[in-house]
């Protein structure tokens, strides 16, 4: 199940050559993750459950220049669902185009704030995240 949420490039984002800064793209990846949650599932029953998704691995490959005024289109789905982790595969587009601009895999773990550590995916959570899951 892929969303898609919108960005667009504002002054602030820009390095000194006039594109968007590569740290930035950290920024607009999380800001679509929690859109993402938001809109497809019951975060606020998630966020009272005292589990958390705790990001420990993020891979950006990026790929044309945005610049002042692109609208990106964020396109964020679950890749994939593990025992202890998953991966949520993100990609930056042009809006309204098929040019890429950064494509990531964000991969994450669910933290028990009560025990102070990662726990197993299982339950109500792996069902959560297996039906926010692409189907190719």
């Amino acid at each position: 199940m892929t969303h898609s949420t919108g960005i667009k490039v504002r002054g602030y984002h820009l390095d000194l050559y006039g594109h968007v800064n590569n740290a930035r793209y950290l920024e607009f990846l999380e800001e679509a993750r929690w859109t993402f949650f938001e809109e497809r599932a019951d975060l606020p029953a998630f966020l009272s459950s005292g589990i958390a998704l705790i990001v420990v691995n993020i891979n950006i490959d990026y790929r044309y220049p945005a610049t002042m005024n692109d609208q990106l289109a964020i396109e964020t789905a679950v890749k994939s669902v593990g025992n202890r982790s998953a991966v949520i595969h993100q990609c930056v587009k042009l809006a309204g185009s098929d040019t890429v601009v950064a494509e990531a895999d964000v991969t994450f773990v669910a933290f028990d704030g009560k025990q102070n550590k990662a726990v197993a995916i299982e339950g109500k959570l792996r069902e959560l995240l297996t039906g926010l899951q692409h189907q190719a």
